[in-house]
């Protein structure tokens, strides 16, 4: 069954959202490239290719305590609705900040079932 609309809480992510959230989360600052999506779900067999930022000197906030039902950020809720809407499509670059999604260029090979490319 397809999943579709925004999510609201980290418990109402699938499995693999929940393991890419946790991705964004650990790279903090950077992007993940070649990110495929099927059927409105992230594809992670092959895992994506990350590459992180490194800026010597800064503190990082890559430490986070993940609750097991916590609010979403907008950002990542946004991400993941998006991300629903698309039937078959890759995300050639997606740019992490504060380990949150920030901006991404997205080839669309199927339908984006909501309306906008």
């Amino acid at each position: 069954m397809r999943i579709t609309g925004r999510p609201c809480l980290s418990g109402d992510l699938t499995p693999s959202e929940q393991l890419f959230l946790a991705a964004l989360q650990a790279v903090d600052f950077g992007r993940f490239e070649h990110v495929r999506i099927h059927e409105g779900q992230i594809v992670l067999d092959p895992w994506p290719v990350a590459v992180r930022d490194v800026k010597f000197g800064a503190e990082s906030t890559a430490e986070r305590v993940v609750h097991p039902a916590y609010q979403l950020k907008c950002q990542a809720a946004e991400f993941f609705e998006y991300t629903r809407d698309v039937d078959d499509g890759e995300i050639r670059s997606l740019e992490i900040r504060h380990g949150l999604p920030f901006s991404m260029e997205v080839a669309l090979a199927g339908r984006h079932r909501g309306g906008r490319p």
